[in-house]
């Protein structure tokens, strides 16, 4: 089998967590857009996570957010965003690097997007890692504050239809649903960077 010396799984991975960081960042200037709203799975062992010794505790390896209605100061750096939520009525501030995020729903469309979480090698480039691999390094720099979005408390996504599998399913362990969407959504796709991978 030929070696990928471009490495497009690397090159894919990127792009699709610019992504995630424009529609952040978008999220953070403008608020959210009609009924988009976003669940967002993420690492909480990867260096660089911030979030408080009660959310460490009871969220050891990976735990999913939801911006929707009560989020708030939301912060989007080059390779970090920070964001204010309410856990059980107590508010917290969690700072999550992208290189840490598992997971990217967008239910209100059907999008959803999954990321490996790799190590970085000696220039910072990320790598590919198994799924029991460390989480990799990084720093957020803080770079601007954002207006108040809306926003929602963490919550565990609602079910899809057959044709994209349940957030539960891409998004692994979570906290309990506050809101489900009003109304049925069909469509969309999973992108999954293994489908760009040679085995």
């Amino acid at each position: 089998m030929p070696t990928d010396h471009i490495r497009y799984d690397l090159l894919a991975q990127e792009a699709l967590r610019g992504m995630v960081h424009r529609i952040l960042a978008d999220a953070a200037k403008n608020g959210l857009p009609g009924e988009h709203h976003f669940y967002i799975s993420f690492d909480t062992r990867a260096p660089g996570v911030r979030i408080s010794p009660r959310l460490r505790e009871k969220y050891p390896e990976e735990m999913t957010i939801v911006l929707q209605h009560q989020f708030w100061d939301m912060i989007v750096t080059d390779d970090a965003f920070e964001v204010g939520l309410s856990f059980g009525g107590v508010p917290e501030r969690l700072g999550v690097p992208l290189a840490a995020v598992k997971g990217f729903f967008d239910p209100s469309v059907q999008f959803a997007l999954q990321f490996e979480v790799g190590a970085t090698d000696a220039t910072g480039a990320q790598t590919p890692a198994p799924a029991d691999a460390a989480a990799p390094e990084t720093k957020p720099r803080r770079a601007g504050r954002s207006r108040t979005g809306k926003g929602a408390a963490p919550a565990a996504p609602t079910p899809t239809p057959p044709a994209v599998p349940a957030p539960s399913e891409l998004f692994g362990e979570s906290v309990e649903p506050k809101d489900k969407p009003d109304r049925p959504t069909s469509g969309g796709e999973v992108v999954r960077l293994d489908r760009f991978r040679k085995k």
